[in-house]
């Protein structure tokens, strides 16, 4: 069977540009790839017959002596096309098919079949806010994904003093790669929520825990809570002001990796009570005879 033509190939005139002649054969390729259309049977063989008349077409050379000689210049002598059967020309596949394939060319080139680059899911993200404690001690959370119609619950291990917006990569859990590629990840940003009490100072913790003028005055043990292990008591010195600042060594956030933990800092805030009955008056007023030192005397000399 004669071949046919290679300007009848590619349905351009023997006067088409090469700019022509590459709109067509990128056109042609995209309607006759193997992997478009896997199931029809010559499509491998258009696309070889397209690929080599590309091939002569788009070289100067070869278009010139093709034009001179036709398929007859495939004599003895050798094929001046220069493997003109199995497109040995230098243009990029790839290029010309619009990046189909996600990045390289299917095909080994020559317009032999090849089977497409592995190639590795993209990362999926998702965000979640855990509670303080979580944040503080570790523990489980977790996330739903939701994929078209369906959803997926997947439990995240929170490390120990993970801080805000850190992030936690679950591996293979992402969406899935082409052409035989691995599953991408999923990257979970953190968010904590806040406590009603304490609050975090990289690996302290802090709390405001009230006290009376009195304990603040006479000094006084008073209960206090922490974050891991209940209720302790802590010792108020005599003549503590509002605002001390007490220290709970090892009662802060625990770090995952040494299982050290930081410090709890306590601090006071003297409360005054707003109503006064007669009697409790008449003994801050003799309070006030008593110790008639102003606290602020020398403070803005």
């Amino acid at each position: 069977m004669s071949k046919r033509d290679f300007y009848e190939v590619l349905g351009v005139s023997r006067s088409a540009s090469q700019d022509e002649i590459r709109k067509a054969y990128k056109k042609l390729a995209r309607m006759f790839h193997p992997d478009v259309k896997p199931t029809e049977p010559d499509a491998e063989k258009k696309f070889s017959e397209i690929t080599e008349a590309y091939d002569v077409l788009s070289d100067a050379e070869k278009r010139k002596t093709y034009d001179q000689f036709g398929h007859a210049a495939r004599g003895a002598g050798g094929n001046p096309f220069q493997g003109g059967g199995g497109g040995g020309g230098s243009f990029d596949l790839d290029d010309i098919l619009g990046g189909m394939f996600g990045g390289g060319s299917p095909f080994g080139g020559g317009g032999r079949r090849a089977h497409p680059r592995a190639q590795r899911g993209q990362d999926a993200r998702a965000e979640i806010t855990v509670p303080f404690t979580v944040a503080v001690e570790g523990g489980e959370h977790s996330v739903t994904l939701q994929n078209g119609s369906k959803s997926e619950r997947l439990t995240v291990k929170i490390p120990a003093g993970i801080e805000e917006a850190q992030s936690i990569r679950l591996a293979g859990q992402g969406n899935p790669g082409m052409g035989g590629g691995s599953t991408g990840d999923l990257i979970v940003t953190v968010h904590i929520a806040p406590h009603p009490w304490f609050r975090r100072d990289g690996q302290n913790l802090q709390v405001d825990v009230p006290v009376s003028p009195s304990e603040a005055a006479l000094g006084a043990k008073i209960e206090v809570p922490t974050l891991s292990e209940g209720t302790v008591v802590l010792t108020v010195p005599p003549g503590t002001s509002s605002g001390a600042k007490l220290r709970l060594r090892g009662k802060g956030v625990r770090n995952h990796k040494t299982d050290d933990r930081g410090d709890q800092f306590v601090l006071l805030k003297i409360v005054v009570p707003k109503d006064l009955t007669d009697e409790a008056k008449s003994l801050y007023e003799k309070l006030a005879e008593l110790n008639p030192k102003n606290p602020r005397e020398t403070m803005w000399k």
